[in-house]
């Protein structure tokens, strides 16, 4: 009956990629209907808290975006690639990291993959590698974010265990940087040049490759206030977790828990950008980034809730089977965050579905360590930020080859995700 419910569920996850997007969600959520109705399992728990960060950080930052906030970004970001076009490959993604790292999630990579890629095609550099690892570094930097659902629900999970919000992030956040950082640099050298590869030369030679847009430098008035605004509520919310820990201990029992903070602290970010920069509030609604963020609260309630329930009934066999297995190799964790996290397609839904468990047999450095595994959304070549990446791409040197994994963001993120666990088995002692 095991493997019949464990076929159920690969068998919805792969009908959710089929159809992609919210799909995922939709897949889920019927394959939640065939375990509990069909099966009689018991219904797993629905991730919640997950949804409402989600919900909450992605109305902040689509009220930025409205407001002109994400384009000054982008602006920014512009002006800094072009002074030196020649490091491209290394200023990019870490324009891509720091904006996830500040809003939480990483469909803001969106508005910075267009400079990217005409930045390195005006210098005669290949663009698939600042494009591939800018691609790895919005994803990666989900497991460092102060504001993502995927860190912020696990440090809930860690707390039991004596460690705190701000314990992860010290560890996540330098691990992540400099793993992204070092895999630039082996993307400085994958493929071929961009003078040499021949779907370029022909692109060029039958007149496909179009001229370069011009970036429109206009910045509405109220972005700059917008961008203070978000980036003051983060550091309210991080001062805030420091505050309640249990570590600093400033102030015991607080009437607003940590994650209820999150949610107060995003929408009174989100009333106030839209107060002040006297944006209208229906126009939040049609943001890219709030359409990116209700597709993924939806893919989340979806594919999470399947993978609960599937689990949450067995739960003691994984302890039993697992148990003796990640004793001796601990490493292990990190391999099956990775392959979970290619079929759930979301880091908080492989974080909510698998780390309680995962906590029940390893300890908080192992769990901590092999965290950043959870971002293998790359590995299939049909997650929003890497196929807009393809497709920013006149050159066509980002392309997708005819087998699966033939990709250029497969090895730069097999490579980041390695970096990443070794680091923080590293660090992790050293911090808990």
């Amino acid at each position: 009956m095991t493997w019949l419910q464990l076929i159920i569920v690969l068998a919805f996850i792969f009908l959710g990629a089929r159809l992609g997007s919210i799909g995922i969600g939709f897949a889920g959520a019927v394959g939640v209907v065939v375990l509990t109705l069909g099966l009689g399992m018991n219904p797993g728990t629905i991730p919640v808290d997950v949804i409402l960060i989600i919900m909450s950080v992605i109305g902040a930052v689509a009220a930025m975006q409205v407001a002109g906030g994400l384009d000054y970004l982008v602006y920014i970001a512009d002006k800094l690639l072009r002074r030196r076009p020649q490091y491209v490959t290394f200023l990019a993604p870490a324009v891509t990291y720091f904006m996830t790292l500040l809003a939480g999630t990483g469909h803001t990579a969106y508005s910075t993959l267009p400079v990217i890629a005409a930045v390195a095609r005006e210098n005669g550099i290949r663009p698939s590698r600042p494009l591939s690892i800018s691609v790895i570094a919005s994803q990666v930097a989900i497991t460092a974010s102060p504001v993502s659902a995927a860190v912020v629900v696990f440090s809930g999970m860690l707390e039991p265990f004596g460690v705190d919000y701000l314990d992860l992030l010290l560890i996540c956040i330098p691990t992540t940087f400099v793993a992204v950082m070092l895999t630039s640099l082996v993307c400085n050298y994958l493929g071929c040049e961009l003078h040499k590869d021949e779907v370029y030369l022909h692109k060029l030679s039958e007149g496909l490759i179009q001229p370069a847009e011009v970036v429109d430098n206009r910045i509405k008035p109220g972005a700059r206030m917008s961008v203070l605004i978000f980036g003051l509520s983060i550091l309210a919310v991080v001062i805030y977790a420091t505050l309640v820990s249990d570590k600093v201990g400033v102030i015991e029992n607080p009437v607003l828990p940590r994650d209820s903070a999150i949610f107060a602290f995003m929408l009174s970010a989100a009333c106030l950008i839209t107060l002040v920069t006297h944006i209208d509030t229906n126009h939040i609604l049609n943001a890219q980034t709030f359409k990116s963020g209700m597709s993924a609260c939806i893919c989340v309630l979806g594919v999470a809730w399947l993978g609960n329930t599937f689990v949450g009934a067995h739960l003691e066999n994984v302890q039993e089977t697992a148990g003796d297995i990640l004793d001796h190799y601990p490493w292990l964790l990190a391999l099956a965050l990775f392959l979970a996290s290619m079929l759930l397609y979301s880091q908080a839904a492989t974080t909510r579905a698998l780390m309680p468990a995962a906590l029940m047999i390893v300890d908080p450095v192992t769990a901590i360590a092999s965290f950043a595994a959870v971002s293998a959304l790359f590995v299939l070549p049909t997650y929003p930020t890497l196929l807009a990446a393809v497709e920013m791409d006149e050159t066509g040197s980002t392309r997708i080859g005819k087998m699966v994994f033939n990709h250029p963001f497969f090895v730069p993120g097999v490579i980041c995700i390695l970096l990443c666990v070794i680091f923080g088995f590293l660090l992790a002692p050293v911090i808990i």
